[in-house]
């Protein structure tokens, strides 16, 4: 007869400790814990609960995901409530978060997204256009107002140059704001949240923009404009009993999609330029298959392209974004790789250690998107997005925007890295952008048609 296991493995050292060492270097953290105790581990580093399992073993992960609402519920993230409010979907639990997902959904999907393609091209020779031949320029700040602009237009919807202009300046300080190691570490201490010194900066700026925001939504909702923006489309969604979204649940999920939505996808592009240009036969490769689309192809075409693709899912795998999933909680006794867990625990699928393991990935630690054409990988071993019933709603938008601000650059542009200095993950909040910046030099304006 086996026994089974009652605990995982975890470090001995007291909860604040791990949680500071987990602030401070969550990459180192997790190594460390990985190479000790395995493809599970507890590292209580989140919130106030003894048992926080990290789990990087692919079947386990396939359990947990596809046992939603069994063994497993999905508790609203206490984690992100301060920065995403009470409403937002990432902070919503059972048949609320179902309700508001549901709501969410259709405005990222199917020929919405293609009447967007136009609009982030644009916005991407807009944003080139301010820079000159030998400009240095810093690619994280670059994707980062390319993205802002999008999340505007094609969330917001909005037009007031004043006001745009104004959200578009307070966002910015929001989101620098977050690479304060202060602040990043009161996200896990909420005893430090005080409206004072850092955090106090931090609910200033949020004050600012919900007044904004509050003021676009009273607009809209007494003008007879009907915009093909996801703003406009979630104001006129009605649940299963007809009701709309009030405006709380606006402002809060609006916050949400500007955090996810420009965030990690401007992180995400400037680590693919800064890898695109530390590898010369990557940028060779996309260059021959863009080139092969024409001078205009459309935006449809560009992201279907297979290398394309390749690169960006080589990206999220190598260079982490996001490195956990949403947190789950264990509903019932149940077993896990061969321990039995009590209700009350809480799980998180380890996105960034399942992305290193070189049992799926040889040599995780170089950059090689020929692997994504050569295997087709399960939504257990890739899941940069999450998985489940808390998989991200804008992954289809961030992939799209992904894909074309990169092909509009790389097909227009000529850029190289201003220096050899390598780039590492650091924490923005609760997601991770390169440390640096990635800093680049634009060396050339090619001759090609303004819109793509």
């Amino acid at each position: 007869m086996v026994l089974k296991k009652r605990l995982p493995d975890g470090s001995q050292a007291p909860q604040w400790v791990q949680k500071i060492q987990y602030a401070r270097n969550s990459i180192a953290y997790m190594e460390s814990a990985a190479r000790r105790y395995g493809d599970i581990f507890n590292a209580p580093v989140i919130g106030n609960h003894p048992v926080v399992l990290f789990i990087s073993n692919p079947q386990a992960i396939q359990q947990i995901f596809t046992n939603d609402n069994k063994q497993f519920i999905d508790p609203p993230n206490q984690l992100l409530k301060p920065i995403a409010g009470d409403y937002s979907i990432f902070t919503l639990a059972d048949s609320r978060h179902r309700r508001e997902r549901r709501l969410l959904m259709p405005p990222f999907h199917g020929e919405r997204m293609q009447a967007y393609g136009q609009a982030i091209c644009e916005l991407v020779d807009k944003a080139m256009s301010s820079l000159s031949i030998g400009t240095q320029f810093s690619a994280r700040n670059l994707a980062q107002n390319i993205s802002l602009d999008v999340i505007l237009q094609v969330v917001f919807g909005i037009y007031q140059k004043e006001r745009f202009d104004r959200l578009k300046s307070l966002l910015v300080q929001l989101s620098d704001s977050l690479k304060s190691p202060l602040i990043s570490a009161s996200i896990f201490f909420p005893s430090w949240q005080k409206d004072w010194g850092p955090w106090g900066y931090l609910r200033h700026l949020q004050r600012q923009i919900d007044e904004l925001i509050y003021a676009e939504i009273h607009d809209r909702r007494h003008q007879d404009r009907a915009g093909s923006d996801i703003l406009s489309l979630l104001m006129s969604a009605r649940d299963e009993t007809g009701q709309l979204m009030s405006d709380v649940e606006l402002h809060d999920e609006l916050i949400t999609l500007v955090l996810a939505g420009h965030e990690t996808t401007a992180s995400a592009i400037a680590a693919a330029l800064y890898l695109i240009h530390r590898h010369p036969q990557v940028i060779e490769k996309l260059l021959a298959e863009l080139n092969d689309l024409g001078k205009s192809p459309e935006p449809r075409a560009i992201v279907q392209l297979p290398y394309l693709t390749a690169v960006c899912y080589e990206t999220l795998r190598f260079f982490p974004v996001a490195i956990l999933t949403f947190p789950r909680e264990v509903k019932e006794p149940v077993e896990l790789m061969g321990y039995q867990l009590t209700p009350g625990m809480r799980l998180y699928g380890c996105i960034y250690l399942t992305h290193q393991r070189p049992d799926l990935y040889p040599e995780p630690k170089s950059f090689q998107p020929e692997r994504f054409l050569e295997r087709q990988f399960s939504t257990y071993e890739f899941f940069p997005f999450g998985g489940g019933a808390r998989r991200c709603i804008g992954e289809a938008l961030a992939q799209f925007e992904m894909k074309l601000v990169l092909a509009k650059m790389l097909s227009g542009y000529r850029f190289t890295l201003a220096d050899e200095f390598p780039e590492y993950p650091q924490r923005r909040g609760v997601t991770f952008a390169p440390a640096r910046g990635v800093q680049m030099i634009l060396k050339e304006k090619l001759s090609y048609p303004k819109s793509a």
